[in-house]
């Protein structure tokens, strides 16, 4: 299938409302790192952020987010960061289902640091490696589980849980403000009843917020 078909559908261009929901504004300059095709960016300009700067490592979301950032810079992070044509400071840098992507994502947070500004919010959102599915599966399916997409998509690298986020975040220098599980559907209600008990294993996802 073409990008069109598919990753514009959904993959690249999903619009993180539960993300922003926990970042409130004033914006100030934004780096969106791993930012897609740019659904994020609109959002984020309509609330007042800007100016707007995109790194996408995928060509064909980054051909459609150069029409949403004032900068937008293709290739992996990795040789952005290197190749110092990032300028900052940023008030806001984010990392949305960026970090298991990499390969060695504490290099990149430390390479980040420089950029942001005093104070700078940090906002970063991960699959959560204890999950109850993923657990069920290892234990009685005897599989990991990749699939095309998703919270085992197979170009995952790296795996984090709570802790393992907000240490890695910690050793690059920032402060860990909050950790918000990311609990979907059903299992709210399951939350709920256990008194965030079981948070850890229903959160789909991990998000934190930090500062620089």
């Amino acid at each position: 299938m073409s990008f069109t078909q598919t990753e514009s559908a959904g993959y690249f261009d999903t619009e993180r409302r539960d993300m922003l929901a926990e970042l409130e504004p004033p914006y100030g300059r934004v780096l969106d790192v791993g930012c897609g095709a740019g659904a994020t960016a609109r959002a984020l300009r309509a609330a007042g952020a800007g100016p707007l700067v995109g790194v996408e490592p995928t060509a064909a979301a980054a051909a459609l987010a150069r029409d949403v950032f004032d900068e937008l810079h293709e290739g992996p992070v990795e040789e952005v960061l290197g190749s110092g044509a990032l300028s900052g400071p940023f008030d806001s840098i984010l990392l949305y289902d960026v970090l298991e992507h990499l390969v060695d994502p504490a290099a990149v947070l430390n390479a980040l640091r420089p950029l942001a500004a005093a104070g700078a919010r940090v906002h970063i959102s991960v699959p959560n490696a204890r999950h109850w599915t993923l657990i069920r599966d290892l234990l009685l399916r005897g599989t990991f589980g990749y699939t095309e997409w998703g919270h085992r998509d197979a170009t995952h690298l790296r795996w984090f849980t709570r802790r393992d986020l907000e240490q890695l975040v910690t050793a690059a220098g920032y402060r860990v403000e909050r950790s918000t599980g990311g609990v979907l559907g059903h299992n709210v209600t399951v939350n709920r009843l256990t008194f965030g008990r079981l948070e850890e294993l229903l959160a789909l996802q991990w998000h934190v917020l930090a500062r620089a």
